[in-house]
C-alpha cells in the first residue's frame, strides 16, 4: 500500500455523500475518495449495494467490492422512510458533493431532489448519472450501461461484419459516465470558488459513450456514410491491426505514422511497399489496407510473438500483445508505476489496481478496501449529533 501523507491531498476536506449503487455513481465517488475526499456511502440495511454479490465472491463479499468501494464509509439507511430521509438532509447540510445514479424522479419522490437539497445547502454540487439523463422523452426508461453502449453507437461498431455485436469485456459505458461525472464535479468546484454556489451535473450513459464516437456523425452528415464493424482493424487508419504469430498468439501493431510505416515495411522485407508513393500517407494506405495487412501477416506468421515484438521494438514501431490478468500482475512496468497495489481485507491481502491520474505533489492513495455493510453507521450518526439512544431506536425500527 502506498505510504502517503493523507493530510496533503487534492480533495482533502471535501465531504461526499454517495447515494448510488453498482457501477456508475460509485465509480465516480471512488475516484473522489482516492484523492482525499471523505465519502459516506449510503446502503440499504441488511442487503447493501448489489455489487457486494457481483462476480467472484470470497468470504461472502465480491472481490470487485474492494476496488469500487475502497476508502469509503458504509452507512446503512432506509431511504424510503421519513426518518432515513431526514438523516440524508442532515448529511447534505454538511456535504460538498452528492453522487447519485437512481432512475430520474426517484430522489424527488423521497423529497430529496435538487430543488429541495439545494435549499438546504446552496453550495451543494450534485452529480446525477442515469441511462438517458434527467430530461427528454426517454428519461423515465430504465437504462444500464449495456443500453447506453448500444444507443451511443459503440455496440454497432464492435465485432466482425455480419456477426452479432459483441461487448467490451468491462462495463465501459458506466465507467465513461463516471469519468465525465468526475470532470463535471471538478468543474463545478472550480466555479464555486467564484460564485459560492453549487449546481447539479446531468450525465447520461448513452451520451458518455456517444462522446467517444470520433468522426461517426460528420462522416454520415457529409457522405451519408455509416461506419460498420471491422473486427480487429481500425478502418481508415492503416496499418493498425492484430496479426498472427506461428506460436498461436497475436501481436498488435500500430504502424500508421508515415515514417513508422516505412520502418515497418522495411523490417518485413517489403521495401517496394515502403517506397511506394501511393502509400506515403494514411489516406493512400487505407485504400490498400488489405494488401498491407497481408504483407505484415506474412512476416509475423513465420515468427514467435517474442521475436516479433523484439524486432518491432528495435526499429521503434509501436507494438504489443493482448495482456491477461496474469501478464498484468507480473509486468515490470505496471509494478514500477505502482499500478498494482495491495489492500488488507477481512479475507486477507488482495491485489487491486492502482490510482489514476498521477499527481506529482498531492497524489491519490488507497487507504482501505471496501467497508463491511454498515461498518461506519454509528460513527456517521454520532457525528450528526444522534445519541446512542436515538441510534438504537433507528436500529430497532430498521431505519439503519
Amino acid at each position: 500500500m502506498t505510504d502517503l501523507n493523507v493530510t496533503n491531498m487534492a480533495l482533502q476536506g471535501l465531504k461526499v455523500v454517495e447515494m448510488g449503487q453498482l457501477i456508475a455513481g460509485p465509480f465516480a465517488s471512488k475516484m473522489l475518495g482516492e484523492f482525499g475526499a471523505q465519502v459516506v456511502k449510503i446502503e440499504p440495511p441488511k442487503v447493501g449495494d448489489p455489487l457486494r454479490k457481483w462476480r467472484k465472491i470470497k468470504d461472502g463479499t465480491s472481490l470487485w467490492w474492494h476496488v469500487q468501494s475502497r476508502n469509503k464509509q458504509s452507512l446503512t439507511l432506509n431511504l424510503k422512510e421519513a426518518e432515513g430521509q431526514d438523516i440524508v438532509r442532515k448529511l447534505i447540510a454538511e456535504a460538498d458533493i452528492l453522487v447519485e445514479n437512481f432512475r430520474p424522479g426517484t430522489l424527488e419522490g423521497w423529497g430529496l431532489g435538487w430543488d429541495e437539497l439545494s435549499k438546504i445547502n446552496p453550495r451543494l454540487i450534485m452529480l446525477r448519472i442515469s441511462g438517458y439523463g434527467q430530461t427528454g422523452p426517454y428519461r423515465d426508461l430504465p437504462g444500464f450501461g449495456v443500453i447506453g453502449e448500444a444507443m451511443g453507437g459503440l455496440r454497432h461498431l464492435s465485432g466482425y461484419p455480419g456477426q452479432a455485436p459483441v461487448r467490451v469485456g468491462i462495463s465501459i459505458g458506466d465507467s465513461l459516465s463516471s469519468l465525465y461525472g468526475v470532470i463535471g464535479v471538478l468543474l463545478a468546484l472550480q466555479e464555486r470558488q467564484r460564485s459560492g454556489l453549487g449546481q447539479f451535473i446531468d450525465v447520461a450513459l448513452y451520451e458518455s459513450v456517444f462522446a467517444m464516437m470520433e468522426s461517426l456523425i460528420p462522416e454520415y452528415d457529409a457522405f451519408n456514410y455509416i461506419r460498420e464493424p471491422a473486427g480487429s482493424a481500425l478502418p481508415g487508419i492503416t496499418p493498425s491491426n492484430s496479426y498472427p504469430c506461428n506460436d498461436g498468439s497475436f501481436v498488435l501493431i500500430a504502424g500508421n505514422g508515415d515514417s513508422i510505416y516505412k520502418r515497418l515495411m522495411t523490417l518485413v522485407g517489403r521495401e517496394d511497399l515502403a517506397n511506394d508513393p501511393r502509400l506515403a500517407q494514411n489516406d493512400g494506405r487505407s485504400e490498400h489496407a488489405e494488401m498491407i495487412d497481408q504483407a505484415i501477416a506474412d512476416w509475423t506468421g513465420q515468427r514467435g510473438r517474442d521475436d516479433v515484438l523484439a524486432a518491432l521494438n528495435e526499429v521503434h514501431v509501436p507494438a504489443g500483445f493482448p495482456y491477461t490478468a496474469a501478464d498484468i500482475v507480473k509486468d515490470p512496468h505496471y509494478l514500477a508505476r505502482q499500478m498494482i497495489e495491495t489492500v488488507q481485507t477481512a479475507a486477507g491481502p488482495l491485489k487491486v489496481p492502482g490510482v489514476l491520474p498521477k499527481l506529482s505533489r498531492t497524489p491519490g492513495r488507497i487507504g482501505t478496501g471496501g467497508p463491511a455493510l454498515g461498518e461506519h453507521t454509528d460513527d456517521v450518526l454520532a457525528g450528526l449529533g444522534l445519541t446512542e439512544v436515538q441510534r438504537q431506536g433507528l436500529r430497532d425500527r430498521g431505519i439503519v
